[in-house]
């Protein structure tokens, strides 16, 4: 058990209080939670937030994310100390900590769609969110140290403002969802505005133990201008629209990228080894298609090892990628080379291969589709390459195009590469893009004609 030096006051809302609040009509409670918010714009500086990226970060996350999960019933000990899941192993999780003297008091993970989805669809329907443009997050696994859950957002709020800053700045996420106890929904429904995706309560969770949730969704790109409304006029310290969009906390590590890139992988063989095949048994209780998944994803040498095992026999119908994979949101213009006219056609980068790239584009593109690309893969990284277009697909959210690098081995393409490799936290990085559709159908825009 962590032991924390508690020198400093606690504000604490009187249990009777919160009771008393339950009475009231619906925006009345909501008003009054906005009132009582208390966000400090300058944190004691013994406070720092960051990813977890080492052994030591992600072990004091999961033992925090046990401890406070099985207190409150959402899940059954396990023998490890440690709550880990499945999507956990995947590099488009991101893990946030919050360290108070060095020591992890408080955790949340930020689950962009990827191969095995998000927890929550087993319980709740996405359809209405997948409707609009751009990708969707979960925020799953929140935890706050005990000796912080009465200090009236000391922990909770740093939290909130690096998910929010890190989900619109760094992650490429325009939908937030999550799955709640329904004791805890108004405080996302009336401070953070997060709308219900469904009147009912879940009442059997399987996620969280088979307790009731209740599933919400909130749009980042209208946010920040509901949270204006809401608290215009508010000190500062009562203000969460100053205090997401407004105010820097030093305290607050965000990455630092080389390239655009948009996820921050950092699952080596050893921490996924270390993780879910010693502290826990999460590996080998996975089902054989989600071990296919992994090998796809996780498939360069020094994995091999630390994967669970594959049967030969093909059970999944998804192809293996054969290049990795690096999810991006950059801007690229293509002059076409097989038009009687000049022409060019602004595209926006989701992700880049060796032997290729997926992007999205207003402009109509046929198959076969030929020029020159410049590609701005990041600060002052300008590389032009020849490409074709070999895969189109249309959806509701947009034209999103398959291309194929005419030489993968060009001496400049192959330099952009091998560096983006050296520089990046780690193998096995992946891009599933939602607006395209579920991961199958991306997988075949890119990976069954791009070798």
């Amino acid at each position: 058990m962590i032991s924390i030096d508690q020198d400093r006051p606690k504000r604490r809302m009187p249990r009777l209080a919160r009771a008393a609040l339950s009475g009231l009509p619906r925006e009345t409670r909501f008003a009054l939670y906005r009132r009582m918010v208390s966000c400090d714009p300058a944190p004691d500086p013994r406070l720092t937030l960051g990813i977890a990226s080492t052994q030591h970060e992600l072990e004091g996350c999961f033992a925090l994310l046990h401890e406070a999960y099985v207190t409150s019933g959402f899940m059954k000990p396990d023998a490890s100390g440690l709550r880990v899941t499945p999507y956990h192993a995947l590099p488009t999780t991101t893990t946030l900590f919050a360290k108070f003297d060095d020591q992890i008091v408080g955790t949340l993970s930020i689950i962009r769609e990827g191969v095995f989805g998000f927890p929550m669809q087993s319980a709740f329907d996405l359809t209405a969110v997948r409707a609009h443009p751009g990708r969707i997050a979960e925020i799953s696994a929140l935890a706050v140290h005990a000796d912080f859950r009465d200090t009236g957002g000391t922990i909770l709020f740093p939290l909130m403002k690096f998910m929010y800053e890190y989900c619109t700045a760094y992650f490429d996420t325009r939908h937030l969802v999550i799955a709640v106890n329904p004791k805890h929904i108004e405080m996302y429904e009336s401070l953070l505005f997060f709308q219900r995706l469904q009147a009912e309560v879940v009442d059997n969770y399987q996620f969280a133990n088979g307790a009731p949730a209740v599933g919400a969704s909130l749009d980042l790109s209208t946010a920040s201008a509901l949270f204006k409304e809401a608290y215009e006029g508010r000190r500062t310290n009562k203000n969460l629209h100053h205090y997401f969009t407004q105010v820097t906390l030093p305290n607050i590590q965000f990455p630092q990228r080389t390239y655009y890139t948009t996820n921050d992988p950092v699952m080596s063989p050893a921490l996924l080894d270390h993780f879910f095949n010693q502290r826990t048994q999460v590996f080998p209780q996975l089902d054989e298609r989600r071990r296919r998944l992994l090998k796809a994803i996780y498939h360069e040498e020094g994995y091999r090892e630390v994967l669970p095992f594959v049967a030969d026999a093909p059970v999944v119908a998804e192809p293996l990628r054969r290049h990795r994979r690096y999810s991006f949101k950059c801007p690229a213009l293509m002059e076409l080379s097989d038009v009687s006219v000049a022409r060019s056609v602004e595209l926006e980068v989701i992700d880049v291969s060796r032997g290729g790239f997926l992007a999205r584009a207003d402009s109509a593109l046929t198959e076969q589709a030929r020029g020159l690309v410049r590609l701005q893969l990041g600060a002052g990284v300008v590389v032009a390459t020849q490409a074709v277009v070999v895969r189109r697909i249309s959806t509701p959210n947009g034209s999103f195009f398959g291309f194929q690098i005419d030489d993968p081995d060009d001496h400049e393409w192959r330099r952009t590469i091998e560096s983006m490799e050296a520089h990046h936290t780690s193998p096995g990085a992946l891009s599933s893009t939602s607006e395209v559709g579920d991961a199958s159908e991306e997988w075949s825009v890119h990976d069954m004609t791009i070798v």
